[in-house]
């Protein structure tokens, strides 16, 4: 993705007019000037903080409906800028507002804290060695000082939650209850079925000018699978025809495929599994790839669960929910509290769209 953050670089869509920060505080000795695009109760938000979020936004939309050359189109790059950036700097304000709310409570990241986390990110993701680490940082344009500032921030808006919200996510019995009675249908088991297959595969043909199924083949297939089938009804075992004649991977466990969901099938197959019994067998069914023969093993119909099989569930569900509302509520108060200068009108804009579309009103 390099070259995301230098296309970003280059056309930044919106360039502040005059605010302007030496990285070190000492700019007549030439360090690197920062552009300011806002202040948060005096701390600042600068062009490459938001830079930075804005390309790992953009890498997790390259994961899913954007893809890099996508991204190289100007057009669609800054369609893509706009869409994220107001997003983005809500949660950069919100964030800076609970790391100076933990500051002010006094907490911090210890240092045997950090090392405990690094190292199991370390091992995690297989960086032990100290080169292959380092590398890993400087792909992502990071240094160990980045790292530990990430990771501190982290830890104080974890730390602001819990003294701000924890108190009041505790659930009783009778709330649990009562969000399990409203909201049923969020613990029912779709009906699955269980089945056993005989696969016989039509052989293809692999002649010049005769690519595909061939006729004739195809007949000796269904005779095949017919034939298969009348010693079924006989009473031979189900599961030694799969290991003599079926053509299937599942051939290993028997024939056995599922158990799935009986949403997963064909209306005409699903019909049809409903009118069966367990034991039942179909006739030859035909196939893209040849016929099949199905034994029904099990099929389970769907189910409302017992609260009492779902309690913790149902604990974690009002506590999210709960969760969600309490902390629009603590932002929302904070943000009101707070002294946000912004530099540029277009991200002022993109920031209160983006606080409008949540459900709540910029201050």
């Amino acid at each position: 993705m390099k070259f995301l953050a230098a296309l970003l670089a280059a056309s930044f869509l919106f360039a502040p007019p005059s605010a302007r920060v030496a990285r070190s505080g000492q700019a007549q000795r030439g360090e690197i000037i920062e552009q300011v695009l806002v202040k948060v109760n005096g701390d600042i938000i600068t062009k490459t903080d938001l830079e930075r979020r804005q390309i790992a936004a953009l890498r997790d939309r390259a994961k899913g409906r954007l893809d890099a050359e996508t991204l190289k189109n100007d057009t669609e790059l800054q369609k893509a800028l706009v869409e994220v950036t107001g997003e983005i700097l809500v949660n950069t304000i919100d964030e800076l507002l609970m790391v100076q709310l933990g500051k002010e409570k006094g907490y911090s990241l210890r240092d045997e804290q950090f090392k405990a986390w690094l190292a199991d990110l370390r091992k995690s993701n297989q960086l032990e060695d100290e080169a292959k680490f380092q590398a890993a940082l400087k792909q992502e344009g990071y240094s160990i000082d980045d790292l530990r500032k990430n990771v501190e921030r982290s830890f104080l808006v974890q730390r602001v939650q819990q003294d701000e919200i924890g108190a009041k996510l505790t659930i009783t019995e009778e709330e649990a209850r009562q969000y399990y009675l409203s909201h049923k249908d969020e613990f029912a088991e779709v009906a699955t079925v269980t089945l056993r297959e005989i696969f016989i595969e039509t052989p293809t043909s692999t002649q010049k000018g005769q690519a595909g199924v061939n006729v004739g083949a195809d007949d000796e297939a269904l005779k095949k699978a017919e034939a298969v089938r009348a010693r079924l009804s006989k009473g031979e075992d189900f599961a030694t025809l799969v290991a003599e004649v079926s053509d299937s991977g599942s051939k290993a466990n028997g024939g056995l495929i599922g158990p799935f969901p009986m949403s997963d099938l064909s209306d005409s197959l699903r019909q049809m599994v409903q009118t069966m019994k367990p034991g039942d067998i179909t006739q030859p069914l035909k196939t893209p790839r040849g016929y099949q023969i199905l034994k029904l093993d099990t099929l389970k119909p769907a189910s409302i669960q017992p609260f009492e099989s779902v309690r913790d569930m149902v604990a974690d569900r009002v506590s999210e929910s709960r969760q969600e509302a309490e902390i629009k509520k603590f932002l929302a108060r904070v943000r009101s509290q707070a002294l946000i200068e912004w530099k540029n009108a277009d991200l002022k804009k993109l920031y209160d769209q983006a606080l409008a579309h949540a459900g709540t009103q910029s201050n």
